[in-house]
């Protein structure tokens, strides 16, 4: 029969290696929820910009109807405006659905670059009807438009700033071990393609 000291010293090292396992379990549970919590963030930073961009679609129907009743002769501008926005929400609602995904993002970037270039053409003709510029309507839909690309910009840099550090996080040891086992992949970040839209269109109605 095993000696009383025998069974000690196993009873002991089953303690020890039980204790360590705590310890590691316990580790990596901290480590998981981190990351679970900074990819919350992330989702949290995007929604934010969700909201505005919803805005800034929702006012694009309202703005090419506006501009119809001076611009029929500009149906092609009018119906670019109109099918590049239709793109946004499509991209917009694609990346809502999962925030960092490389392609929903890529996506996303693509479509608003083109929604942005096409206003900026429609706003440049705009330009050769003067009743259109003076049009109040027109006038407030451009100002809400100016206002919520600049509010575009800021969750935008609050989302890239809370990718950057799930990214980092996941990256640097010890989390890379627990991202990497338990399928926390990388996020992208919301980048724009054409610096022009890094700026909300500039066009003045005075």
């Amino acid at each position: 029969m095993p000696s009383l000291l025998a069974l000690t010293e196993t009873t002991i090292t089953l303690l020890v290696i039980l204790g360590v396992a705590v310890v590691l379990g316990l580790w990596a549970a901290s480590i998981y929820n981190q990351l679970v919590a900074l990819r919350a963030r992330g989702k949290n930073a995007f929604a934010q910009i969700d909201v505005q961009l919803k805005r800034r679609h929702d006012l694009i129907p309202n703005l090419v109807e506006t501009a119809k009743g001076y611009m029929s002769h500009e149906r092609e501008t009018l119906e670019a405006v109109i099918n590049a926005r239709n793109q946004a929400v499509s991209a917009a609602g694609k990346a809502a659905g999962n925030p960092g995904d490389p392609a929903a993002m890529s996506a996303l970037g693509g479509a608003e670059t083109m929604l942005t270039q096409s206003l900026g053409r429609l706003f440049a003709l705009a330009e050769a009807y003067p009743d259109l510029k003076a049009n109040q309507n027109m006038m407030a839909i451009q100002e809400e438009l100016t206002s919520t690309e600049n509010k575009v910009a800021f969750a935008r840099q609050a989302f890239n700033d809370a990718v950057t550090s799930y990214n980092t996080y996941r990256e640097k040891f010890p989390g890379n071990l627990v991202a990497n086992n338990f399928g926390f992949k990388e996020a992208t970040l919301f980048e724009i393609e054409n610096p022009v839209e890094k700026e909300a269109p500039k066009v003045s109605f005075d």
